[in-house]
């Protein structure tokens, strides 16, 4: 999952798309849930750089009310970590794939297991909000062994030196999140989103994506002013669940992915 230079295939998409003067692209989507493999990779030929791919959890801290409903769907039909991780390693994406998970499930299963798993099913990266800095060392271990690409998030809230330590430990892209809450769509584009971007901005090369709070095409383009690119969540999960996430739900998403992808490339 990671070349000799030690750039990893997520880390790689991104900083193709910005050193070629894009903005990156990753939709969420929760995987489990209906048609999901399509909706995967429907998301990939619309334009995403890279997909995340949300393992349910039943307390799921990130989590605003529509991926909560959207993860307690999947787990009620059964999606589970192994078949998550099996489904994927059967499927060709296109596109890098990162899992978005919680520490109960990781260390259920084991670091050094959970790891591997991710690395033999073809997933490039993991995100695991809960786990503090401060206690990423196991994981980012067995994670960095399977080749496994780590992405740290960071809050509006944390100080400058914290976010050095951050960026130093992240992998792939870090997760700059847009305001203080769940995830969850608004209205309007919070100003700690681009606060936070710029702070990131100015203490490292990683590659910097806002995600929490960014809900449409319009206020990803304002934060791309300054950063390099957008996750989106609810507002692709939410059109899942209105789709009855069956097979219309792949064309849905991809007409969402779309949008954003041409409003990004017209910046």
């Amino acid at each position: 999952m990671v070349d000799p230079a030690g750039t990893g295939a997520l880390e790689a998409a991104l900083r193709a798309r910005r050193d070629t003067g894009g903005k990156c692209l990753v939709p969420y989507l929760t995987g489990g849930l209906g048609e999901w493999l399509s909706v995967l990779q429907a998301a990939a030929a619309a334009g995403a750089d890279a997909v995340e791919v949300g393992i349910p959890f039943s307390d799921p801290v990130m989590d605003g009310p529509v991926i909560q409903e959207a993860s307690e769907l999947a787990l009620r039909a059964g999606a589970d970590p192994p078949a998550i991780l099996d489904a994927l390693g059967r499927t060709e994406v296109g596109v890098p794939t990162a899992v978005m998970t919680y520490a109960n499930l990781v260390d259920r299963a084991g670091w050094t297991r959970f790891a591997s798993s991710l690395a033999a099913a073809g997933v490039s990266g993991a995100i695991l909000p809960d786990i503090p800095l401060e206690e990423t060392g196991p994981w980012c271990a067995a994670a960095d062994a399977a080749g496994v690409e780590t992405v740290l998030l960071a809050a509006p809230t944390a100080p400058d030196d914290r976010l050095e330590r951050i960026v130093a430990r992240s992998r792939g892209f870090v997760y700059a999140v847009g305001l203080l809450g769940v995830t969850g769509e608004r209205s309007t584009l919070a100003d700690s989103a681009t606060v936070i971007a710029r702070r990131l901005k100015d203490v490292t090369d990683l590659p910097v994506l806002v995600g929490v709070g960014i809900s449409t095409p319009e206020q990803a383009v304002e934060v791309c002013e300054v950063a390099d690119g957008v996750v989106v969540g609810s507002a692709v999960v939410r059109r899942v669940l209105e789709s009855g996430a069956g097979p219309a739900s792949a064309e849905v998403v991809a007409e969402l992915v779309a949008s954003f992808r041409q409003a990004l490339d017209a910046g």
